[in-house]
Formats: structure tokens, C-alpha cells, sequence
């Protein structure tokens, strides 16, 4: 890929930082980690693996993806990080969705899941430092600063959790 196809900033980068509205990250990846201790499991398993509409994920897989997504972010962020130096590809969420066993799995155990990455998530970006942070990391097509990646987590979270809250939390009746 040529250095012009490289998208500084990308523009979702403008709806990340519209969710996380200028909050630090630390402070960010917390309110995160309450949003998920404030779930409520008993709402979830009432709603079971009803979608909104065919052919759209479970709340279970939506946590899945959202457990799946963290990791890769937190690995970009750590080969950026270290100086690793490889440029980590892009991955097809749909692919992974399909291949999820999600459904089969407890509602509790993939918030469970969810808590236990993003506190490990925290961990990972109090240990860099500003210079760290501030590093900018080029993968696939775009570039970013490396605090954005952690934004990105938070961010994908809300989002997420909207469309729960709007399009799933109805279909418990």
C-alpha cells in the first residue's frame, strides 16, 4: 500500500471521539468497565437470543464481538507499542460473528468475559506511558494515534451498547 493511500485521522475517528466526548482515556476505559457492571444479566437472559430484525446478532454475539474486537485492538496497540514494526491486516467481523459460538454460552460468562478484557485492557494503557501514547501507528489503511486505539475500545463499547439499549432491551415483552 502506497503512503497515499494512508488515512491519517480516519473519519471514524471524528465518531469515536463524539462517543467518548473528550474524555481522557484512563477515565474513559473506566466509565466503560461500569457500564458493563451495570448490565443487567436478568433483562439479557429474558430477551434470550432474540434479534431485532433476521439475520442480525444476539445480544450473546454482540458481546462476543465486542470481547473479540478489544483483543485485536489491545494486540495492534501492544505491536505499536513495542516497536514491533509488522503492520497488523484488517479482520472481517462478519467471518468472525459466523464462527462464534456465542449463543451456546452463558449471557453471565461473556460479561464476565468482557469485564476480565477490559480490566486487562485498562492494565495495558496505564503502562504507557505519554510518549507511548502519543506514538502514531499506521495498520492496514489508516494511522491514528496509539490513546486513539483505547478511545476505539470505549467508543465501539458505546455504540454497541446503544444499539442494545434502542434496538434489543424492547424485545423482552
Amino acid at each position: 500500500m502506497k503512503n497515499q493511500e494512508i488515512k491519517k485521522d480516519p473519519a471514524f475517528l471524528e465518531y469515536v471521539y463524539q462517543l467518548t466526548a473528550g474524555t481522557q482515556l484512563e477515565e474513559a476505559l473506566q466509565l466503560s468497565l461500569n457500564e458493563i457492571d451495570a448490565l443487567d444479566i436478568a433483562q439479557f437472559k429474558r430477551i434470550g437470543l432474540k434479534t431485532y430484525e433476521q439475520d442480525k446478532w444476539t445480544i450473546h454475539k454482540i458481546l462476543q464481538h465486542l470481547i473479540d474486537w478489544e483483543r485485536i485492538w489491545c494486540f495492534r496497540a501492544i505491536i505499536f507499542a513495542r516497536g514491533e514494526g509488522t503492520i497488523p491486516e484488517a479482520h472481517d467481523q462478519e467471518i468472525m460473528g459466523n464462527n462464534s459460538n456465542a449463543d451456546e454460552l452463558p449471557i453471565e460468562q461473556l460479561i464476565d468475559e468482557l469485564r476480565i478484557v477490559r480490566q486487562s485492557t485498562i492494565m495495558l494503557f496505564k503502562s504507557f506511558n505519554a510518549e507511548i501514547l502519543e506514538m502514531n501507528c499506521r495498520f492496514f489503511e489508516y494511522e491514528m494515534p496509539l490513546s486513539s486505539m483505547g478511545l476505539t475500545i470505549v467508543a465501539h463499547q458505546i455504540h454497541h451498547f446503544n444499539v442494545i439499549k434502542n434496538k434489543y432491551l424492547v424485545l423482552e415483552e
